[in-house]
């Protein structure tokens, strides 16, 4: 659908605006918002119960809350519906506008602002900062996936402002139209979802019933395994692991603009490790320190054994350095278990109960390193193992192609999306006239 243009323009004098319609106005930031950085919350100060903390893990959705059960001031105070930018995070994800939605009062943590409208509707302001992010990402300090920017770098950002009720006509607009295309993105979303159940049940059987269907069959011994082959061997984790089931170090490190790469569990979250979600950089001596206790190596299995993802898992497939935090087990495989069918194992259906089933909750999810390593496994002969690798490897091809398609389908939606919220707020589209009841807005 193409969508009229402004009768006339003018240049804005802002680079990274170009030309604005005619009639329109080019204003810092901070002429119209105030931003409220949130309370630097020690994990010391962290508890069981009390108000929420709001972390950058918890802009986009995530139920893993700290607590706080002490005296928060009002300004630190978030209330459902309010507009938080967090400007210290991931490109594309946890850096940004989000509207905040939790019916009970939230305290607001460092790295997020709270953002409070002058002069402005709160939903016209929202609509604005995401049309600007692009923007902040390219100006914000930082590498890799993180950025961060300064409170006086945001605020002298001059932006588009229309006068209030063609505000109002843009925020109903894009509401609506981003609307339509979150409905695509979900069900392509949903696409990606079933092609993932399907290919689990391939690896579940394979690694617990075998690729004969002839094979005699015996009982394991354990009721979430059920009967296995019977010439495969049946055993606890810690019998095919050539060090002890370990993890990362149990303390927060201070975290460096640069440095070695530290590793946690949302970039293990996706079933890979991600290096563009990487927690921050430490430095050598951390490392060092750390590594005295466990260095990561190829083919290692890291496991999330806290939190919202837990039992999710990855391999590693490089040689860079990096280190580890504590909400990761690490599992390093003996010579009788092959890496790639241990990482099959641990994430079939059936192993993934037995976690559900030994971890504990407090403010979350958890699972104790003794649980782990005493989970039972299968033990197939090297060969069969190579075979059952093979066959998910190249069974798995079919729907990892199109679960690719599907992530292509919404990163052009995603594209598409950003696109459109750019030009209704810059101008460079008139949307006036499609806006039904723009003065709700």
């Amino acid at each position: 659908m193409s969508f009229p243009r402004y009768p006339a323009y003018k240049p804005s004098g802002v680079e990274w605006l170009g030309e604005v319609p005619e009639h329109w106005e080019t204003i810092p930031l901070k002429h119209f918002a105030d931003f409220t950085n949130g309370e630097a919350f020690k994990p010391a100060e962290w508890s069981d119960s009390g108000m929420p903390i709001i972390r950058i893990q918890n802009l986009n959705g995530g139920e893993d809350f700290n607590y706080y059960d002490g005296v928060v001031e009002d300004r630190y105070l978030v209330h459902d519906g309010d507009l938080l930018f967090g400007w210290s995070g991931n490109r594309g994800t946890s850096f940004g506008p989000f509207r905040w939605s939790r019916n009970e009062v939230c305290a607001l943590n460092q790295h997020i602002f709270r953002v409070v409208p002058r002069a402005i509707g709160k939903q016209a302001l929202y609509w604005i900062l995401k049309a600007v992010t692009a923007h902040v990402e390219d100006q914000a300090h930082g590498i890799i996936g993180m950025v961060h920017i300064t409170k006086s770098d945001l605020g002298a950002i001059n932006v588009p402002i229309p006068e209030p009720l063609e505000q109002a006509s843009i925020a109903s607009f894009l509401d609506r139209e981003t609307a339509k295309i979150d409905a695509l993105i979900a069900e392509q979303q949903r696409l990606i979802e079933l092609l993932q159940e399907k290919r689990q049940a391939v690896i579940s059987h394979a690694v617990t019933k075998g690729l004969n269907p002839d094979a005699p069959m015996k009982d394991s011994g354990v009721e979430w395994l059920g009967d296995v082959p019977e010439h495969w061997s049946v055993t606890k984790i810690k019998r095919v692991v050539s060090t002890p089931v370990t993890d990362g170090p149990h303390e927060t490190p201070e975290f460096l603009d640069e440095g070695i790469l530290f590793v946690s569990a949302e970039a293990v979250s996706r079933g890979t490790i991600d290096f563009e979600r990487i927690r921050g950089f430490i430095s050598i001596d951390d490392h060092n320190r750390y590594s005295q206790k466990y260095c990561p190596r190829r083919d290692d299995i890291f496991m999330v054994k806290s939190g919202a993802t837990t039992g999710t898992s990855a391999i590693v497939e490089t040689d860079i350095e990096f280190n580890i935090w504590s909400p990761l087990a690490v599992i390093r495989c003996g010579p009788e278990a092959l890496p790639r069918f241990v990482l099959h194992f641990i994430r079939s259906r059936n192993f993934l109960e037995a976690v559900a089933l030994g971890w504990s909750f407090g403010t979350q999810q958890n699972i104790g390193m003794g649980v782990v390593e005493n989970l039972g496994i299968v033990v197939p002969p090297l060969e069969e193992q190579r075979q059952i690798i093979s066959l998910l490897e190249c069974a798995a091809g079919e729907a990892n192609l199109l679960i690719v398609e599907a992530e292509r389908s919404i990163v052009l939606l995603q594209e598409r999306r950003s696109a459109l919220i750019s030009a209704a707020v810059t101008g460079q589209i008139d949307v006036r006239g499609l806006a039904p009841d723009a003065s709700a807005a």
